[in-house]
């Protein structure tokens, strides 16, 4: 009797593979115990050659499940290369009870209907637009806040079109998304921007402009402000520790400052430090020169519910 041999797959080891995927390609499992492969899940490895990052480590959770399933929740913000804070587990989202893999480090979800799913850097991952509402369930305020400024910077969504997704959202977990939403604001920079601006406004006082600009006398753009109060020409400026170890741009500074001081602006610059390590003496400077500005709407006393946020050292 005739006796069919399955020709072996085709076994690219530079990407995640299964302990299947290596039989059907010929390579014997006492192999994947070497030394030229490395584990990242139990039964996923890879090319010891290959580093593991966290795109690595996402693309090993998914070639556990089957083709229908997706990154989502920060593995979907990881391959989107959206600012989230560290999680050590990879989450992955499928359509049905049965398509569950339990693995350490893995974390399964089960979409309740059918999911927003995009193809991104060749993975499937959640739609942006959904990803930011499973994000409330495990992110803060504030991180929350910095995923949305940069998801509508990264993708070009308005500010507003991610309000009115999570308006109409009804995950259990929308009103965090809604309320994170309506703090997100186009053209912010940076995600220190952003806890700069969430600092301030937390605190009760009156919430600056993103990216004002100032214009020449023919209408074109020459200075663009991250965080101002135009009104009372007050910068709050963000100045991150790397500018002092850059001479050249040190002196543009210094330059730009000069401009400034020539307009009448006054510029209250900001560091981490007065962002991590001191935020009250940070808010307690903000608000005196708001005053000495000529604020009208400064409250006389902060608020407190910048406190868990920012808790200071």
């Amino acid at each position: 009797m005739a006796v069919t041999r399955t020709e072996p797959t085709e076994l690219d080891v530079r990407r995640p593979f299964t302990r299947a995927d290596a039989v059907a390609a010929g390579v014997p499992p006492t192999m994947l115990r070497g030394s030229r492969f490395r584990r990242i899940f139990r039964g996923v490895y890879i090319s010891r050659e290959t580093p593991v990052n966290p795109f690595v480590r996402t693309d090993a959770a998914l070639a556990l499940h089957p083709p229908t399933a997706f990154a989502s929740h920060v593995s979907a913000a990881r391959v989107y290369r959206l600012p989230v804070p560290t999680f050590p587990d990879e989450h992955v989202t499928v359509l049905a009870q049965e398509d569950r893999r339990k693995r350490p480090g893995v974390v399964n979800h089960v979409a309740s209907s059918e999911p927003a799913v995009v193809t991104y850097r060749r993975l499937r991952v959640s739609a942006p637009l959904r990803m930011f509402v499973e994000l409330a369930s495990m992110l803060s305020l504030v991180d929350l806040v910095v995923v949305g400024d940069a998801m509508v910077k990264v993708f070009g969504i308005p500010a507003e079109r991610l309000v009115r997704e999570c308006a109409e959202s009804t995950d259990r977990h929308a009103a965090a998304a809604r309320r994170a939403a309506s703090y997100v604001r186009d053209e912010v920079d940076s995600p220190m921007e952003t806890r700069l601006r969430m600092l301030i406004v937390l605190a009760g006082l009156p919430e600056p402009e993103v990216n004002h600009k100032i214009l020449d006398e023919y209408g074109n753009v020459v200075i663009r402000l991250d965080l101002s109060y135009p009104g009372l020409r007050l910068i709050i400026e963000y100045d991150g520790r790397q500018h002092a170890e850059d001479t050249a741009q040190w002196n543009r500074d210094l330059e730009r400052r000069e401009t400034f001081d020539d307009m009448e602006w006054r510029i209250l610059v900001v560091t981490a430090e007065g962002i991590y390590r001191e935020p009250e003496r940070t808010l307690l400077r903000i608000r005196k020169a708001l005053v000495n500005r000529g604020g009208t709407q400064v409250p006389r006393q902060l608020a407190e519910e910048w406190r868990p946020y920012f808790p200071g050292r």
